[in-house]
């Protein structure tokens, strides 16, 4: 797997994740070196990730996680979020920001709870979310952690894709996408599939694959990564 490497300050690093990548290594006593033979990057680029110097991308973040057993939800825990002006690669929570069309507020302009929806809706603006090298951001679509599955919007820029061109990226679990907007090609294996508007996918994980952007046109999607965390078959 090749190296990602800072973006000279055109992404902001992720120092949420970092902490939570730290933290899972140092529990399970591994060095940066160990780690990162294990995963096939270099050391200072662990290290980098883990200061929050570096921005991973969608195959580093995964390959990562996977050998640390760390699943995605856990880095969009409480303890990775930060204010929502932050600059975009922090976990942001904008559970502050502008409140929606049509929503009724306190006098003090802040949108009132609603009883019923407490632990079960997420607004967008509530969303917290990963900005990822190489135009990918993830949004987490669950009010809460959830480790059986990851329930997220997904957005790439024109450009974006979840790895480089010509390499492909496994990991544990099954996935199921749904294509909102833009054109979004999909390789697994030896197939290249191109969804629009209104297709969707689903294929194993453990199959080599990789997503990008076809054309100017950013791609929205929703996708579901179900049991990542308990497959054993890329142990």
């Amino acid at each position: 797997m090749s190296e990602e490497r800072p973006s000279g300050g055109e992404r902001a690093a992720l120092p949420a994740v970092g902490s939570h990548i730290r933290d899972r290594r140092q529990s399970l006593e591994l060095s940066v070196r160990e780690l990162a033979r294990r995963v096939g990057l270099s050391a200072s680029l662990i290290s980098q990730i883990e200061r929050g110097k570096a921005t991973p991308s969608v195959a580093t973040l995964y390959a990562i996680t996977n050998e640390l057993g760390l699943s995605l939800d856990e880095l969009f825990s409480e303890g990775a979020t930060a204010p929502a002006s932050t600059a975009v690669g922090a976990f942001a929570d904008t559970s502050a920001g502008p409140t929606q069309p049509g929503a009724q507020t306190r006098s003090n302009g802040s949108a009132p709870e609603e009883p019923a929806s407490r632990g079960r809706v997420v607004r967008p603006a509530q969303r917290k979310a990963i900005q990822l090298l190489s135009g990918v951001r993830w949004e987490r679509l669950t009010p809460s952690s959830d480790p059986n599955i990851d329930f997220l919007f997904v957005d790439y820029e024109p450009g974006g894709a979840s790895c480089d061109p010509g390499v492909l990226m496994r990991h544990a679990g099954r996935e199921y996408g749904y294509v909102l907007s833009g054109t979004l090609e999909v390789t697994v294996e030896f197939e290249t599939y191109r969804l629009g508007p209104g297709d969707s996918i689903c294929f194993d994980s453990t199959s080599p694959h990789r997503l990008a952007t076809v054309g100017e046109e950013p791609v929205h999607a929703i996708w579901f990564v179900v049991g990542r965390s308990g497959d054993t078959r890329l142990s």
